[in-house]
């Protein structure tokens, strides 16, 4: 039976992706001419032979140290349908998204990142996002906080930013995946915050909200490879997050959108204003 995820191998993991960040994502960065990209679902779901390299390297390594773990990739989920229906039900699991952010990475920006979230009975106990670029990593442990390290051994506290009147929120907000009315709904409530955006990567978006560097996260399409483990690490700078109708989010959850904001009164507040109908 697959033993608990001690946090004593959190730094392990995050060797392991700046090991594999390194090797395989970075020399393939802005070389267009020679990266193969592909569409996987539609024209903004890229898949380049970058995430395909790193997800097989992390996963190889994962199962070397974790042999009776289950390790579900982005990748591979799409060639094995019964990985995430697994994730569920099993003891020890690794969530990995080998390049959140491919189409940033695909067009030369620097705005990727490599996730692995750590799941146990369907429960996100640990989460790691690793910037490559920066060579930054941050990262939570359920009870024990969220932290964020740099390369030289740096390590800072994350915390999410103080509440703020509405109109004084800064959102990261992707309404492309929502259906219709609620994608119009949403883009006509848009300018009740203060500022809005979105940097097509999850990963970036969850390091900014729990560094306290913006107020809501806002997301309808929700694969774990990419929401378990930021969820986790944002929870564990004190923020809070929820599915739209308020229920508790859960790494195998895939429906049901997420919103996440400094606190449960700010998350009501800025619900009703992006999903409530009144004026």
């Amino acid at each position: 039976m697959p033993r608990s995820f001690s946090i004593d191998e959190l730094p392990i993991i995050a060797n392991m992706l700046a090991s594999v960040a390194a090797q395989e994502l970075m020399p393939r960065f802005r070389t267009l001419q020679s990266l193969r990209v592909s569409q996987k679902t539609s024209p903004f779901d890229l898949v380049t032979e970058a995430d395909e390299h790193a997800e097989r390297a992390i996963a190889l390594q994962l199962l070397r140290r974790f042999p009776e773990a289950l390790v579900v990739g982005e990748e591979a989920s799409e060639s094995d349908t019964t990985l995430l229906s697994r994730l569920q039900g099993a003891p020890l699991a690794f969530v990995v998204d080998p390049l959140d952010g491919t189409s940033n990475f695909a067009s030369g920006m620097p705005l990727f990142g490599v996730i692995v979230a750590v799941v146990e009975h369907g429960e996100a106990v640990a989460g790691l996002i690793h910037d490559p670029v920066c060579n930054r990593t941050s990262w939570a442990f359920r009870g024990a906080g969220a932290w964020s390290d740099a390369a030289d051994g740096t390590r800072s506290r994350l915390r999410v930013a103080p509440t703020a009147a509405l109109g004084s929120m800064h959102g990261i907000v992707g309404t492309n995946f929502l259906p219709e009315p609620t994608r119009s709904t949403v883009n006509r409530n848009l300018s009740r915050l203060g500022m809005t955006n979105w940097f097509r990567c999850a990963a970036h978006e969850y390091r900014l909200a729990a560094a306290g560097h913006c107020h809501v996260l806002f997301y309808n399409r929700l694969m774990p490879w990419d929401h378990a483990a930021g969820w986790l690490i944002h929870r564990e700078a004190g923020g809070y997050g929820a599915h739209f109708d308020g229920s508790q989010y859960r790494p195998f959850h895939t429906q049901g959108g997420l919103l996440c904001a400094p606190d449960e009164s700010a998350w009501h507040q800025v619900r009703e204003a992006l999903l409530g109908t009144s004026g």
